[in-house]
This record gives structure tokens, sequence and C-alpha cells, in this order.
């Protein structure tokens, strides 16, 4: 008997769990990959205000996903169970480089037409800690300003006022499609300018 979920998108996921699952179908993965891919992104970009650590941390973490399947039971969806490894992977992460999440009670992120939240533990900060958050969010906003203002507008409305595609596409008036391409083309952008910083050090 099929579990019960509560709505088309949980079952549409689930069946393509299956398949990827128990019949190895690859389009299933790709499916996957492609319904969830911007909004792990999105939640680790926030939690590592690196486009470059969100990028590999997003990969790792669906390979982290899809090779744990076997262990993926419908008792949550799989959208918070993807959610939850994406976390965690992000939080290990910034273990690992010695950085601590601070002034974080809950982490949500959305994807268009559902929101997800996923409660972190979190330590009170102190004001060391607000002080390099707070200079971690300038760089970021720094970085940002130095894109073209065509890509600097529509990062801004897609990653600090949490536009949706559809949204950003109807306020700019121009197609869904030139909108992720040009969000794609500016995180490539800022890829190349953190990578140049880094390479002038």
């Amino acid at each position: 008997m099929e579990p019960f979920l509560s709505n088309e998108k949980a079952q549409r996921d689930y069946q393509l769990v299956i398949a990827a699952r128990d019949k190895g179908d690859q389009r299933a993965y790709a499916d996957l990959m492609r319904f969830y891919r911007e909004p792990i992104y999105l939640m680790l970009l926030r939690m590592t205000h690196s486009p470059v650590d969100a990028d590999d941390l997003t990969m790792e973490a669906f390979g982290k996903a899809f090779c744990q399947l076997s262990s993926y039971t419908p008792q949550n969806t799989f959208a918070t169970w993807l959610f939850s490894i994406a976390s965690n992977h992000g939080i290990d992460f910034i273990r690992r480089q010695h950085m601590r999440l601070v002034s974080l009670n809950s982490m949500s992120v959305s994807d268009d037409d559902e929101a997800f939240e996923y409660p972190i533990p979190s330590e009170d900060p102190n004001p060391e800690e607000e002080l390099i958050s707070r200079q971690r969010d300038k760089l970021v906003r720094e970085l940002v300003d130095r894109l073209a203002p065509r890509y600097r507008r529509i990062v801004n409305m897609r990653y600090f006022e949490e536009l949706s595609y559809e949204e950003i596409s109807r306020k700019l008036n121009i197609p869904l499609g030139t909108v992720k391409i040009q969000l794609r083309r500016a995180r490539l952008l800022l890829a190349e300018i953190i990578k140049s910083q880094k390479q002038s050090l």
C-alpha cells in the first residue's frame, strides 16, 4: 500500500524516489535535482555566504541523499528529508572551517510555492560572533555590488528580496528563461570575482 502523502508535490517526489531507488531511473534522479537544486543552493548560500562553497555543497548534498535513498521513508516528505541532509552537510562544512552559526533559531527557504523550515540548534551569539556575521554579510553585498547592473539587480531580487523566478520575470518584464540564465551567469561571475581576489592575496 502506498503511503498517504499530503499533496501532489509530495506524491510526485515519492514516485521519483521509487523510480530512482528501485529501478535506477537516471531521469528520476535528474528530475529530483532539477526540482530542488536551486532552493538547496539558496539555503547553503545563506549559510556559507559563498557562491562557490554553496555550489559545491549543493552537489555534495545531492550525492549524499542519492546514496542514502534506501534509508528514506515517506514518514516525512522527500523535500524535508533532503533539506535536512543538506542543512546538516552545510553545518558540518562550517564547523570544519572553524565558523559558527549565530542568531539562528530556524532557517527557512522557499521553492517558490512552498516554504520549508528547519530548526537548527544555536547558541546565543557573543559580540565577536555578531561582528563576524555582519562582516560576512557586508562582504557578500560588496561582491554583488561589483556585478554589472542587470546582474546585480536580479541577484538582489532573488537572494536578498527572496522573490521567485516568476515574480522577478513579472517585475522586470522579461521571460522566465532569461531570469534563470542571468542568475546562472551572475553566480559564475561572482565565483570569478572571488577566485580573482584569492589569487591576488
